[in-house]
């Protein structure tokens, strides 16, 4: 019988990362990465590119097809000299990203702010050419919240979109264990090749390894694809501080999926649903969980699964009848797209009901992703790591991938 996972504690979950282990740089070609394969108990190594001679025909294969935007905003407090870092999270007012970076003239979002006690009120405004006009965007503090502050951004030129001014005035937010600064290439390597939703600050990294020729492979092969949107926020890098999971709270983050994509998974169901990533899976197994909050009574437009939710509500439903509930219910509100929210952990002790392989990269010591892997392998997370460790594998964003079966 499993502990709740409240009852987890982090240092379980702890293993020795040498810094020579972490790839700060992704290699020149995407596929030419390692790939651990871990099936039935064993560990066999491939070339990522070798990927579609492991997935078995018929698999559905479903990929978060989220963007990264460039949300590290630096001003210069003119009072002062000061630098002021905004790093934009999520929309403050509930608005789909699709939709907020659409927005033209200003924009309410949450922020972290590097430097903030140095900014009480002061307007910052910073200058930048956009297509041969010179484009003044202004900062205002409005409140602060949970995640850090609302602020308002604003700018002079109505033609231009919020999408536009972030890829002008801002910079890829890397994450801060690769010990640099962005650079001109990240723009384009901390991207997977299918990105199209803008709205993430971290990259859906297992998909950074795909190339056009493994998916052409994959689809000669009779493997069917999939998208769905989940847009990764910085909690996704927050550190787990607490003695036990009880006391971490888990960022809550934004998905979207089609209704064909839905049609699509539940298709799947009895067959090989494999994820390409930890976003990927969290969205998947949201899906239950939605469905089992619409038999419930749920009448929110955003469906919504909390950090404790798969563990303390009935699972009463099948996969299939629960997903044909999603789909009934989005029929019946004339919905094309399924918009909500997760906050769910995935841990030890958790009950995957749609996913059964998972691709991912290679995840810090005591993080909830390491937890994820650890409940995905039945608890032989140490062991695949250790022979990762071990066989030159490279960690995290810009590292190896695995292939886990579970």
């Amino acid at each position: 019988m499993h502990i709740h996972p409240k009852e987890l504690s982090i240092e379980q979950f702890d293993y020795v990362l040498p810094n020579d282990k972490i790839a700060s740089y992704p290699l020149e070609q995407r596929d030419s990465s390692k790939l651990l394969i871990y099936r039935k108990g064993h560990i066999t190594e491939r070339t990522f590119k070798d990927l579609p001679h492991e997935i078995e025909s018929d698999s559905l294969l479903v990929f978060n097809d989220t963007k990264v935007i460039q949300a590290r905003l630096s001003f210069i407090k003119k009072s002062t000299g000061a630098k002021i870092e905004i790093f934009v999270l999520e929309s403050a007012t509930n608005t789909a990203m699709q939709e907020v970076m659409q927005a033209t003239q200003d924009v309410q979002m949450t922020c972290m702010i590097g430097n903030s006690s140095k900014w009480k009120d002061e307007v910052l405004q910073t200058i930048h050419p956009i297509k041969s006009d010179l484009v003044t965007l202004k900062a205002t503090k409005v409140a602060p919240c949970k995640e850090g502050h609302v602020v308002l951004l604003s700018w002079n030129n109505p033609n231009l979109t919020f999408a536009e001014i972030l890829d002008a005035f801002g910079a890829i937010p890397l994450p801060p264990y690769l010990g640099r600064n962005a650079e001109e290439t990240d723009k384009e390597r901390y991207q997977t090749v299918y990105a199209a939703q803008d709205g993430s600050v971290a990259a859906p990294t297992a998909g950074l390894h795909f190339t056009p020729q493994i998916f052409e492979n994959l689809t000669n092969k009779g493997v069917k694809l999939a998208q769905v949107t989940l847009h990764v926020g910085a909690g996704t890098f927050k550190p787990v501080k607490s003695a036990k999971m009880e006391t971490h709270e888990m960022h809550r983050e934004m998905v979207l999926i089609d209704i064909a994509t839905l049609c699509n998974i539940k298709a799947g169901i009895g067959k090989n649903i494999i994820a390409v990533g930890t976003t990927s899976i969290r969205t998947i197994e949201s899906l239950y969980w939605f469905g089992i909050r619409i038999k419930n009574g749920w009448n929110n437009p955003y469906l919504h699964v909390s950090q404790w939710d798969p563990y303390e509500m009935e699972d009463a439903l099948s996969a299939q009848e629960s997903l044909e509930i999603i789909i009934n219910w989005m029929e019946i509100q004339s919905l094309k797209v399924l918009s909500g929210y997760t906050s769910m952990m995935i841990a030890p002790g958790y009950k995957f009901k749609l996913v059964n392989q998972l691709i991912t990269n290679f995840h810090q010591p005591k993080s909830t992703l390491l937890l994820l892997v650890s409940a995905f392998t039945g608890g032989n997370h140490q062991k695949i790591y250790d022979y990762a460790l071990n066989n030159d594998f490279r960690f995290l964003s810009f590292g190896d991938s695995s292939l886990l079966v579970r």
